[in-house]
């Protein structure tokens, strides 16, 4: 019957014994390394602990030193309190209480004064009432959870966190006989400011190691370790490590309403701090310029976890505003994010690697930009316009993108508070928005992924997302490509190792912000050089500022861990082209600069170079003809045709190019050589080709011609999309993708070119 009551009373509702307790948080980092232990709304450290996750040996120890018949008896021991009041009152010894584990949780658990017998009665009727309405392993959990062990400290979890600094799983022997002693008097046996273990707590722990091996077998090593001095470290040496990340998660869970005792972070303390020193050797080396502050921010792409982020050179200097977390607040980016506007130029079929972009004083309507050194370069491919951040051939193809176009672009990539599209114009190409560092990690990291975009993790339970396409990842191939050629500003460091490291720096209107931002391996680095008042400073330039850091914490994270090159597989249908680098186009065998180009089939746009051109000449006049072959009497000069604002940039630059003759007369003035133009031989000329689409891959159209024998290549387009190159008597496939009249044109190297319609049907 008894045993029915019991079950009973077990079975009705009550409280948890944890429900009243206010608790710390204790953060760690990925590998289980305390970040910071927080204090509870009472200013205590207490943290809750399950019976379960705390050392055998403890709880052994705390049932042998405060009370061996804990699981016999119903809350209280009669011959203890008996022996208790006979020492106590009758003997005049020292005060012994004869409570049980029971009882000392009661009189916590209820806040009671139990120095009077009336107390000592409501002690023993409450500990009663728990042993009736909870479990042995319920109330001794209790019990370790709120025991008092020194200072501000409350329970064993607690107590082991922070004076042995591990889980009280994993206490040795020494130390879990230490923490039982503890709760008995434990303001008395630590010494508060050395944390060094008096001789009263050691004697009190070496007494009950007495009475352990009376009671369990013990090996001599074991017994061995307690004649080592130990120390407990104390809450003022407890770590504050990774302070504005920190800050961010705990004040993210308080507006969520979530109260969390442990949080298990994303953070590497081995990147941490390596981001941490070298900014501040950073600053020590370069404070008389004016540089005090600075922010850097490491994401492992593989998985879009945070491992590392500084969010200001010191969190506890008032004079830079330093609890101020710099990689979470808006700032502008300058050029770093000049690469999106190039890769969506790729995306789009602007532009290819080697495409010829201007760099000349170009107005567009009222928006007239210049260069950050007010210069104008001319003509430049486009990845030395990007790696050489010029601002007209941006602004240019920011200006020309559509679907989307870059402000629609970064909407898509959660770029968040931006103002309307209008009220930045195309000065957003040039860093008109802003960013948080967080932000322009996620882009970088889409980069590396392949132009998926994925959330960014900062807890290790969060698990990873599917992401959203926003590039192809031949447009990320082709713009990682492009990076690579950034000179890293550590010489010595790129010649040493092989890895490439793509990268851009930036630099915000006023010289407000310095930026460099890159991809590292596997990780995306973030580093920014500013003042949070919004102070400029002419010492805040990308390339001279920020690009030296960002250079040294690569080279510490190649001498600390194996990277990776996240850009080394070449994905499908991305080829190399040979192009005439004055133009950007095929080159011919009149161009006098040739150069590699990766490109997307059917995407980059692509044409016979038509800035290098042959010109008849009349040995004896010395003067151009048309309409005539060449012959004894004649020469062939090369002129290179460039538009007039190029050929003006270059004139100031005092370089001016050879003045091409008038060849207004002409109808024609390239084919002008002896030889054969190209002849079609495949596809016949207008025939209908029906491609039955179960059977693409063995009814592909083959592109064949017959050439003069000096060509060397042949080019073939189909309306205007390269298809790709074939050598002299070689062919080519092409199947179409739709039905419809197409246009096949054959070029040959020396411009020459033949043509024909075909019709094609393509059926089910």
């Amino acid at each position: 019957m008894s045993v029915l009551v019991l079950i009973g009373l077990r079975l009705l509702p009550h409280p948890k014994l944890s429900d009243d307790l206010f608790l710390s948080t204790a953060v760690y980092d990925k590998n289980g390394a305390l970040l910071r232990l927080t204090l509870a709304k009472d200013e205590r450290y207490r943290l809750w602990t399950p019976l379960d996750e705390i050392s055998d040996d403890l709880i052994k120890g705390v049932l042998l030193y405060e009370d061996k018949w804990f699981y016999y008896h119903f809350g209280f021991n009669p011959i203890s309190l008996v022996r208790g009041a006979w020492v106590s009152y009758v003997k005049k010894g020292d005060m012994q209480g004869g409570s049980t584990i029971t009882m000392q949780l009661a009189r916590m658990y209820w806040k009671l004064n139990t120095r009077s017998i009336s107390g000592k009665l409501k002690q023993i009727l409450r500990s009663v009432q728990l042993e009736l309405f909870y479990s042995k392993d319920e109330i001794l959990e209790a019990y370790l959870n709120y025991a008092p062990y020194g200072r501000n400290i409350e329970g064993v979890g607690t107590a082991s966190l922070i004076y042995f600094n591990k889980d009280p799983k994993s206490l040795t022997l020494p130390e879990s006989l230490a923490l039982c002693v503890l709760p008995q008097s434990p303001s008395f046996r630590v010494d508060k400011n050395t944390g060094y273990v008096g001789e009263k707590l050691s004697k009190a722990r070496n007494k009950l190691f007495e009475q352990w091996r009376e009671t369990y077998i013990t090996d001599e090593l074991t017994s061995a370790l307690f004649n080592l001095p130990f120390s407990l470290r104390q809450p003022e040496s407890l770590p504050f490590r990774a302070p504005h990340f920190v800050e961010q998660l705990l004040k993210d869970d308080f507006n969520a309403g979530i109260v969390s005792s442990k949080i298990h972070t994303t953070i590497d303390l081995k990147f941490q701090t390596l981001l941490e020193t070298q900014i501040n050797s950073h600053i020590n080396r370069n404070s008389n310029k004016g540089i005090k502050n600075a922010a850097a921010l490491l994401l492992d792409t593989r998985d879009m976890s945070v491992v590392a982020a500084v969010g200001s050179a010191d969190y506890f200097n008032d004079e830079i505003e330093g609890q101020i977390n710099g990689f979470n607040i808006k700032r502008s980016p300058g050029s770093t994010l000049k690469p999106f506007i190039y890769a969506l130029a790729v995306e789009q079929g602007l532009i290819h690697q080697q495409s010829v972009l201007k760099d000349v004083p170009t107005s567009f309507s009222s928006y007239s930009p210049e260069n950050f050194d007010n210069r104008f370069v001319g003509p430049l491919s486009a990845v030395q316009a990007l790696i050489r951040s010029r601002n007209i051939p941006a602004v240019y193809l920011s200006n020309k993108l559509k679907n989307p176009n870059f402000y629609a672009f970064l909407k898509k990539a959660g770029i968040s508070k931006m103002a309307s599209e209008s009220h930045y114009g195309l000065a957003l190409a040039l860093g008109g928005g802003e960013v948080t560092m967080m932000e322009e990690a996620k882009l970088y990291a889409m980069l590396a992924n392949g132009g998926v975009l994925h959330e960014i993790r900062t807890r290790k339970e969060q698990g990873a997302d599917n992401g959203i396409g926003l590039l192809s990842k031949q447009t990320t191939f082709i713009i990682l490509d492009m990076l690579s050629n950034m000179p890293r500003s550590n010489s010595a460091a790129a010649e040493v190792q092989k890895l490439p490291i793509y990268w851009k720096t930036g630099t915000s209107w006023g010289f407000r912000d310095a930026w460099s931002a890159g991809i590292v391996g596997q990780y995306v680095l973030i580093v920014w050089i500013g003042n949070f008042d919004n102070s400029g400073s002419p010492a805040f330039i990308g390339s001279s500022a920020a690009a030296p850091l960002f250079s040294n914490m690569v080279s510490a994270m190649e001498a600390s861990e194996k990277l990776y090159d996240v850009n080394k597989i070449i994905p499908e249908n991305v080829k190399k082209v040979d192009v005439c680098l004055s133009s950007g186009d095929l080159a011919t065998v009149w161009c006098k600069r040739k150069g590699k180009s990766w490109f997307i089939p059917g995407v980059s746009p692509i044409k016979v170079d038509t800035v290098y051109r042959p010109v008849l000449i009349d040995k004896k006049t010395n003067l151009p003809l048309c309409g005539k072959k060449k012959n004894e009497d004649t020469k062939i000069e090369v002129y290179e045709y460039y538009s007039s604002d190029i050929l003006d940039i270059f004139a100031k630059a005092g370089l001016p190019k050879r003045e091409p003759p008038n060849m207004e007369h002409c109808k024609q003035n390239f084919d002008l050589t002896v030889g054969i133009s190209p002849s079609i031989t495949s596809p016949l000329k207008n025939t209908v080709y029906t491609i039955r689409e179960s059977k693409t891959d063995k009814e592909r159209i083959v592109l064949s011609a017959v050439t003069d024998a000096e060509v060397k290549t042949l080019y073939w387009f189909v309306n205007d999309e390269y298809m790709g190159n074939t050598a002299q008597s070689k062919t080519l496939t092409w199947l179409p993708n739709k039905s419809g009249k197409f246009e096949i044109r054959a070029i040959d190297d020396h411009g020459r070119l033949d043509s024909q319609t075909v019709h094609v049907t393509v059926i089910k």
